[in-house]
């Protein structure tokens, strides 16, 4: 019998806010690396996972950008360079876009993504557009018309109906990404993200904040890690809550202090799950006015750590 090649490279997850990047970065994976919620530019800082498998022998290093949108501000700008940064290095691209929403998917190839794809073909890169949220449709029958719109795009490599939520056909995206990678293994077969657990304890604080705030607050938000400290018993983070405006504070603290505890067991919740150890959370609140729009405060507040 013949045996298939390895094969390995860097897969770049692109698509608007919100069409499901991190939820199928995770499901990829098989772990909850991003943090996921309902609220656009979730993300902002491109996240690196490795998927690996021995049937045949892959490894996939995808990464989870920030949503493509027309920036509004400094913070805004950051992230969409942060975007389109990550295309330069990728062997490949999925641009995701999701199906029955309200945008129609052909729109969007033939509007607001015209420009990343005219990129992406300049550079030769593969792109497979992956239509996500196919359990919204109605009826199945409602691909196909879909599928022979779209096929007219000669940027796209292939087109692969997913959903990222409940994980169907994912394998089916897999291979068609296995196709257009080199040959050979490239990575560490321990080695699962390019991101230190102090980065990941940020995230889940943040992740927290949006959860159990509404308004404009969860936008607005940074975390920034003060203290990390591993003891024999017990990791100890301390953190302070970024917010934007006098007023947000008083939202994320909430009456008596409760939302601010909400969100400390919140987000100790998903540290003991990813570090799979006890922790103890301290969190505090600071209000650095406008730092959306300041260009230097936004790479201190969003970098990579």
């Amino acid at each position: 019998m013949q045996h298939s090649k390895a094969k390995s490279g860097r897969c770049a997850i692109i698509g608007r806010p919100n069409v499901g990047k991190s939820t199928l970065l995770n499901a990829l994976i098989g772990q909850k690396l991003a943090i996921a919620t309902h609220r656009p530019q979730t993300t902002r800082s491109s996240l690196l996972g490795v998927y690996a498998s021995d049937t045949p022998p892959t490894q996939i290093a995808f990464v989870d950008t920030p949503g493509l949108h027309r920036p509004e501000n400094a913070l805004g700008r950051a992230l969409l360079e942060n975007a389109k940064a990550e295309l330069a290095g990728a062997d490949v691209v999925v641009l995701l876009v999701e199906v029955g929403g309200r945008t129609d998917p052909v729109d969007l190839v033939q509007g607001e993504h015209e420009d990343v794809l005219a990129k992406l073909k300049g550079q030769r890169t593969p792109v497979i557009l992956g239509l996500n949220k196919i359990d919204r449709l109605n009826r199945r029958s409602d691909l196909l018309p879909l599928l022979q719109s779209l096929q007219t795009r000669e940027e796209f490599a292939a087109m692969v109906p997913i959903c990222a939520r409940t994980g169907s056909n994912l394998d089916g995206l897999i291979a068609e990404i296995r196709h257009h990678l080199p040959e050979g293994l490239s990575y560490d077969p321990e080695v699962l993200t390019d991101k230190p657990e102090r980065f990941f304890a940020s995230e889940l604080i943040r992740e927290a904040v949006m959860v159990q705030t509404r308004q404009e607050v969860p936008y607005s938000v940074a975390v920034s890690i003060d203290r990390f400290v591993d003891e024999p018993a017990i990791t100890r983070i301390a953190a302070t809550i970024v917010v934007a405006r006098e007023g947000h504070k008083g939202i994320v603290i909430g009456k008596g202090g409760e939302r601010l505890k909400e969100i400390g067991t919140l987000a100790r919740k998903g540290m003991e799950e990813l570090l799979q150890r006890k922790v103890f959370v301290e969190l505090w609140v600071k209000v650095v006015p406008n730092w959306t729009d300041d260009p230097k405060r936004v790479r201190e507040l969003v970098r990579e750590e």
